[in-house]
């Protein structure tokens, strides 16, 4: 109560105040909203600072009732002016990799990030504005009850997973978000950098397959 008094005065101190904001946040989305109230709270936050520079919010795309969910960083410059993420391309990589299993963003996977504004520059997300940007990736995955999830890249399994470990620690084993299986593999952006690894992300993926297996 005293919080929420020194709030509508105006009196509480920034960092605080950050705090309070994102647990108000939490409260507000947690097993309370659906996509469209997601998408109407997600394209009128402004919990972070991100939320100045967006052109459009990127919630997510694909079928959302999918039994693969894949998790990346951020949106880019592309996913930014279209409000979809993974649309350059890093995302025509993914879409390759996901038809190289039998998955399609059409049919039977859902995409988002750990954020839904593009940081500046193309930036990594900063750990506080991803963790402003919790609420809706939880609610999310609430909804949308995945029986696998496929974290993409160093910034999002260490975000979504709550890790300090190194991508290449994280990679090859199953863990879990909740009672939710999680894998970790290589952002697609990354592999467009480092073509040499692809060949590793083709084992994330065949080791994806094998988890699932038995989840179906």
């Amino acid at each position: 109560m005293k919080e929420a008094a020194l709030e509508e005065m105006g009196l509480l101190p920034v960092w605080k105040r950050r705090v309070f904001e994102e647990k108000k946040l939490e409260e507000a989305v947690s097993g309370l909203m659906g996509w469209d109230e997601i998408r109407t709270a997600i394209e009128s936050c402004t919990a972070c600072p991100l939320s100045k520079g967006r052109n459009k919010v990127v919630v997510g795309v694909g079928n959302r009732q999918a039994d693969w969910l894949f998790i990346g960083e951020a949106p880019g410059a592309e996913e930014d002016i279209k409000g979809e993420p993974f649309v350059g391309q890093a995302g025509k990589l993914l879409d390759n990799m996901l038809s190289s299993i039998g998955l399609s963003r059409q049919s039977n996977v859902y995409i988002a990030n750990t954020v839904k504004c593009r940081p500046p520059g193309n930036r990594n997300p900063e750990p506080s504005e991803m963790a402003a940007c919790r609420p809706y990736l939880v609610r999310q995955i609430e909804l949308i009850e995945p029986k696998l999830i496929v974290v993409m890249g160093r910034v999002a399994a260490q975000s979504v997973l709550d890790s300090e470990a190194s991508i290449s620690a994280l990679r090859g084993k199953v863990h879990a978000f909740g009672k939710i299986p999680a894998i970790v593999t290589y952002h697609p952006a990354y592999l467009l950098r480092n073509p040499s690894d692809k060949a590793k992300a083709w084992e994330d993926l065949r080791f994806a397959l094998k988890t699932m297996e038995p989840l179906r």
